[in-house]
């Protein structure tokens, strides 16, 4: 990844970070997107100087147009891009925020749109470029109390795949990763709220709800899933595209 420019969303902690460091070791210069400042410039710190954190609320349509310019005026373009700022409510249907549902399909699904769609005319000008998306294990199958969440990360894989088909041609790939349980502040702050809306202790949560299904029985860490984001943005990964590529633990082999 030498000389390559990667923007990367909600880059200040848990997955993104993983993956803006994996790519900044690889010689990527990384631009950094994160609502929260204080985490973000933490990020840029530990990274050191090849990488940039550009605070952006990737709901906006004015800070995703702001993020993407900005990588454009200080490295020149975009060539990888991952959608990846995430964020999280639990509650039954009948209980479900009607402003949680709308912030968390802005952030996750419509956020995605937008800095796809700044990014991209990068890309086709250079004709070359990888768009990753992350998704999750429930892009693919449901979990109670997560109507939102669950709702966006289908509706992201929806849009990898057409993407995928209209930019194929360029020389740009378009994937997701599907990513089971990840140990990062995001699902940290799940476990308490699993707790109290099963009813059962915080210590059982990840036993009982968040592996329960998988074959094998642990979260994942944030650098597996930054290894297959490093090698989505890879040349030897020029054949794959529209794809949404699965690192659940086995969760969906059943």
């Amino acid at each position: 990844m030498k000389g390559r420019v990667a923007v990367v969303t909600g880059g200040g902690s848990g997955i993104g970070l993983a993956i803006a460091a994996a790519y900044a070791r690889r010689g990527a210069n990384v631009v950094i997107a994160d609502l929260d400042l204080k985490a973000g410039q933490a990020a840029v710190s530990t990274i050191g100087t090849s990488a940039t954190f550009v605070q952006t609320d990737v709901a906006s349509q004015e800070d995703c147009r702001h993020l993407i310019d900005t990588a454009e005026k200080k490295y020149g373009g975009v060539d990888v891009l991952v959608n990846n700022a995430g964020l999280q409510c639990v509650a039954p249907v009948v209980d479900f925020p009607e402003e949680r549902w709308n912030s968390l399909l802005a952030v996750l699904l419509t956020g995605t749109f937008l800095c796809t769609k700044y990014a991209l005319p990068h890309m086709i000008r250079q004709r070359w470029g990888r768009v990753i998306n992350i998704s999750s294990i429930h892009g693919k199958v449901a979990s109670p109390l997560k109507a939102a969440y669950v709702a966006a990360k289908h509706g992201v894989l929806g849009f990898t795949k057409v993407a995928a088909l209209e930019v194929g041609e360029h020389n740009i790939t378009v994937n997701a990763i599907c990513p089971a349980y990840v140990r990062t502040p995001l699902v940290e702050r799940q476990i308490a709220e699993q707790a109290r809306q099963h009813g059962i202790p915080a210590a059982d949560v990840v036993r009982q709800i968040m592996t329960e299904p998988a074959a094998i029985r642990r979260l994942l860490e944030p650098e597996e899933v930054a290894s297959l984001a490093v090698y989505l943005a890879s040349d030897d990964a020029a054949g794959i595209t529209g794809a949404a590529l699965d690192i659940d633990l086995g969760w969906t082999a059943r």
